[in-house]
């Protein structure tokens, strides 16, 4: 057998570990698996290296699942206590099952945003804008005034900050980092709320 059967693509490799290949490419970044260049400046993955990391590839992914999870948990605790909101008032119970819904996809987005390498996630901010759209546009209709969305949607950034930073540091210095976790997250959410904006005000 020649050294290049036992080399994969990026793809290849990705597919092999289940994860998407900004994902991978982030980990040959941060030195999370050893790589080979190809003289076209391709990443080439040696077999061995992706059979080791594929037994800590569910541990990484999994790290990710925690900060979603623990988040959604402390964001309805929260919620629970500040049930006397205007915003939140204005909500119908099948209003609140919908936002329910679509907090919870989301933050599968937010997920993905976060392991995605920056400059490969346009196609998941475009999401991010559709979704804000999408409150903002209801928001509007139901005549809840911009003042009243954007609290429901800073009440939900600082739960989510707060809830990450009170994360164990074995989670979050796992996760590239502090700096990197925080400005993702801001980013990410920052895009929520100029979509909102757009809506109330076009120009």
């Amino acid at each position: 057998m020649s050294s290049v059967d036992n080399l994969y693509s990026l793809g290849e490799a990705a597919e092999r570990l289940h994860v998407h290949p900004t994902t991978l490419r982030r980990w040959a970044k941060q030195g999370d698996i050893a790589f080979v260049l190809t003289p076209g400046g391709h990443r080439r993955f040696p077999k061995s290296e992706v059979e080791r990391l594929s037994t800590e590839a569910p541990r990484i992914n999994g790290e990710h699942t925690q900060i979603v999870d623990h988040a959604l948990t402390h964001t309805r605790s929260e919620i629970d206590q500040h049930r006397n909101e205007p915003w939140i008032q204005r909500l119908s119970e099948a209003d609140r099952a919908a936002k329910r819904a679509s907090g919870q996809a989301l933050m599968g987005l937010m997920m993905r945003f976060i392991a995605a390498e920056e400059g490969d996630d346009a196609d998941i901010l475009a999401e991010v804008g559709r979704m804000g759209a999408e409150y903002g546009s209801s928001s509007r209709a139901t005549g809840m005034p911009l003042r009243e969305a954007l609290q429901a949607t800073l009440f939900f950034k600082d739960q989510i900050l707060e809830s990450v930073m009170t994360l164990p540091d074995t989670v979050r210095h796992k996760t590239s980092g502090n700096q990197r976790l925080v400005r993702r997250l801001n980013t990410f959410l920052n895009a929520i709320q100029l979509s909102i904006v757009e809506q109330y005000d076009p120009s």
